[in-house]
């Protein structure tokens, strides 16, 4: 993962990669997640951007929407974030398991 130049938080990457995952525009995730219209698209923008991060509300709105754990917003290596999306999408039983996993 590439963090843009200035910014060095991994949120604005982490909430496109999430947004294209889900096949939605910025537009359609902000009114999804309660953003006025009007100002959805743009609002979106400037987090991808790293212009703005958001509250812990609407943090978890996103994540809700998007189907990840909030922390995966500000995980810095790819490969523990995909594991994050993994978990989070997993069924119990499977949750189980990779904790008896990491639990010996």
């Amino acid at each position: 993962m590439s963090i843009e130049s200035g910014n060095d938080s991994p949120f604005s990457t982490r909430l496109k990669e999430a947004r294209e995952r889900k096949s939605v525009s910025q537009k359609q995730l902000g009114i999804s997640i309660g953003l006025d219209p009007s100002v959805a698209s743009t609002r979106m923008n400037q987090y991808e951007k790293g212009r703005h991060e958001p509250g812990f509300s609407i943090l978890k709105k996103l994540a809700a929407y998007l189907e990840v754990p909030t922390a995966y917003f500000y995980c810095e290596d790819d490969q523990l974030a995909s594991l994050m999306v993994s978990y989070n999408n997993a069924s119990k039983e499977l949750r189980m398991q990779a904790r008896n996993l990491f639990d010996h």
